[in-house]
């Protein structure tokens, strides 16, 4: 890259990416500086940063980051990776006392469908499966752009070629998953960007009163920020949701801790999901 683009970058001045390449090079790190034409500032070709210039710290929030993609990694990768790193195989977990385990209790069933996509984003590859969502079974077509684990879960985003826009699907959902042959276009992919909450899509909006005895259940969904209370104590919430037939399940798992207040659609709506639930057991 060129000093100008690296101060556009940062968003300094042309003198400071001086500054910092000299400083760079006097810390033990080879810049090289080539003029003209298709030249610009590069880090010398082969190099390899010391690990000495890794502090202890760092060299642990790196393992434990491995640590965190070996536990749903269908191969030694990481593993291989965490122990070029570690001067010995008996350093990997010393003083780390930060364990993040993202697999499930069926760790095969995730690290296979991660490698599957992981390789297809890797070769720009287009995916194929099938989809269960509260609207039904669906055949699925896209271009993978990102692996993400948000909400306790596995997910891919990408260009629905069905919705012609990006979307984000749970890996647990998936079956018949493939890597196709056809290579993804080339397209200005958007920044992906995290929603605060899930299921904030926003079709649906409702009021609920949660007892106070789920107080604890709330917090850990929701944190504590967003409990408000009425002068009972008990909790009142404004929720969005994707759609109301997963609002009302999820509502259900309260079981008599939870009430919808508003709106008075939503109300009845519920009211007639329990009847049908109650007329299952109705002896």
């Amino acid at each position: 890259m060129t000093s100008k683009e690296l101060a556009e970058k940062f968003e300094v001045s042309q003198r400071t990416i001086l500054r910092d390449i000299d400083t760079l090079n006097m810390s033990g790190i080879p810049i090289v500086s080539e003029q003209g034409q298709g030249g610009g500032i590069s880090i010398m070709e082969g190099y390899k940063i010391d690990k000495t210039l890794l502090s202890s710290g760092d060299m642990q929030a790196i393992l434990s980051g491995l640590q965190s993609l070996d536990s749903v990694s269908g191969t030694n990768r990481y593993r291989h990776l965490m122990e070029k790193l570690s001067a010995k195989e008996t350093d990997l977990n010393a003083g780390n006392n930060i364990i993040i385990d993202l697999s499930r209790w069926d760790k095969s069933m995730i690290s296979e469908k991660i490698g599957l996509i992981k390789d297809a984003m890797e070769r720009r590859r287009i995916i194929t499966f099938r989809y269960f969502s509260p609207k039904g079974e669906s055949e699925r077509r896209i271009e993978p752009y990102h692996l993400i684990f948000q909400w306790s879960a596995w997910y891919v985003w990408g260009y629905c070629t069905e919705r012609s826009d990006y979307r984000m699907f749970k890996l647990n959902r998936m079956t018949e998953l493939a890597v196709t042959d056809e290579i993804c276009p080339d397209r200005d992919v958007p920044v992906y960007k995290s929603d605060k909450l899930r299921h904030t899509r926003g079709e649906i909006k409702a009021d609920v009163r949660f007892d106070s005895s789920v107080k604890w259940r709330i917090i850990d969904e929701f944190g504590a920020d967003f409990c408000k209370y009425d002068e009972n104590g008990d909790i009142v919430m404004t929720f969005t949701w994707c759609d109301l037939p997963s609002f009302l399940s999820y509502i259900i798992t309260y079981g008599d801790k939870a009430e919808i207040i508003a709106p008075e659609e939503y109300r009845r709506e519920f009211c007639e999901y329990t009847k049908k639930i109650y007329k299952l057991y109705e002896t």
